[in-house]
Order: C-alpha cells, then structure tokens, then sequence
C-alpha cells in the first residue's frame, strides 16, 4: 500500500464523487463523527495564528465560514465545491464584518502561489484526497512563511486493528446513513470509504511531515479516537 498517492484514475472518479457528496456533506458528517466534528474545527481555529490562511481542500466551506479576521483564501480543485463555499462562507464574513474570501481552484501539490505567502495552512478531512501527500506537504512547506503553521485533520489509523475497526465503521454504519440519505445503494461516500482503506497511520504522516523539512510535529489523536490532527512548523 502506497500511503502517500492515489492512482490518477481512482483520484479522478474520487473527484466526481465527491461533487455528488455537496448536498449531504455537512448532514453525514455530523452522523459519521457523532456531532464531534464540529468540535474537532473549532479546535483547529483555535490553533491558527492570526494572518493570511490557506485552507487547503476547503470542500463546500464547513470549516471556512466560521473562520474570523485575517486573510482567508480557500482552495478546492472542484469548480463545484468552490461555488458552494463562496456564497457560504462570505455570507458569514461579512455578517463579521471580515474581508471576502477568495476561492483558488486548484491541487495541493501544485500551489498556485508564491513563496513564504501563508502565515498559516489547514487541510480539514480532505488531507487523505490528496493524490500525492509528499509532493503536496512540500508544496505547503514552499508557500508558508519562515516559521508559518500547518495543521491537517484526518480520520484516525493508530494501527492496523483500529484501521480495521475504522474501516468497518464507515463501511457499515456511515455507508448505511449515506444510503439512505442519498437515497441510492451506491453512494458517493463509498470512495471516501476507500480513501480511507488506502491512509495511512497516524505516525506514517509525522514521518513524512518530518522528512520533508517540518519541525516540531505532534500529532493528537482526538476524543473519541476518530480523528488525529497534526500540526508542524516551517524553519524559522
């Protein structure tokens, strides 16, 4: 198992599932992490200095619009996604009284971006889409100021038995929510089923956070055991 890429063909009918996931996304989530996802994106937040943020694979804007001050751009490689998000998330920053949003179509391993531009970058249950993780730290690591914060949340693996045991969770108990509330047996939420066979554990991505040139790494395996949120510095 590679636990750093995703073949292009399976990364590409990912994408198209994914487009299909926009009106269920928020209403799953909540029921595949039992109401705790909410709590996981605050605590994100909280860990983001104040500046200019990146969120990387900012899906239809959950963890966005809810994210105050600063400067805020939001990157999503599906037109789709990014649609949803703008109206979202701009609608709450400017009830806050914040700049717009700006939304950037495109890949993490291909940041349309300079240099030491982000005092910030978070990538929120959309890390483990990426289809080259390596090649996309390392382009995270370009974009970050000296110093700047990264910090990624994913479903948790801590071993081959909990990967089984989460595996079989999203198999059976989310696959069958999604069934119903998609109202059709083969659902979207299936390829983030098999996204989530192909991750790698939870100490597989501090090693490559490390050997790509971050410093400090910690990664947190978060309450109930479903989720682990790593976070790291660039050089200052």
């Amino acid at each position: 198992m590679d636990v750093g890429r995703i073949e292009e063909g399976e990364w590409n009918e990912l994408q198209r599932n994914l487009v299909a996931t926009i009106p269920f996304y928020d209403r799953i989530n909540r029921f595949a992490t039992l109401g705790q996802v909410s709590k996981w994106r605050r605590m994100v937040r909280e860990m983001l200095p104040e500046g200019r943020v990146l969120e990387i694979g900012c899906g239809p804007g959950s963890f966005a619009e809810d994210v105050k001050g600063g400067e805020l751009i939001c990157l999503d490689p599906i037109p789709e996604m990014l649609g949803a998000a703008e109206t979202r998330v701009n609608a709450k920053r400017s009830q806050h009284g914040d700049s717009p949003a700006k939304f950037v179509e495109g890949t993490a391993e291909n940041l349309p971006f300079e240099n030491d531009s982000f005092d910030a970058i978070c990538s929120l249950f959309s890390f483990r889409d990426w289809y080259d993780k390596r090649a996309g730290l390392t382009e995270s690591l370009r974009v970050l100021k000296p110093g700047g914060s990264i910090v990624i949340v994913d479903p948790a693996k801590m071993n081959r038995v909990h990967g089984l045991l989460g595996l079989f969770w999203m198999r059976v108990w989310v696959g069958s929510y999604a069934r119903l509330v998609c109202g059709q047996r083969d659902h979207p939420w299936k390829w983030l089923t098999k996204t989530y066979a192909g991750f790698g554990t939870t100490k597989d991505y501090v090693r490559m956070l490390d050997d790509v040139g971050f410093e400090g790494t910690k990664a947190k395996v978060v309450f109930p055991g479903m989720a682990t949120i790593w976070s790291a510095r660039a050089p200052s």
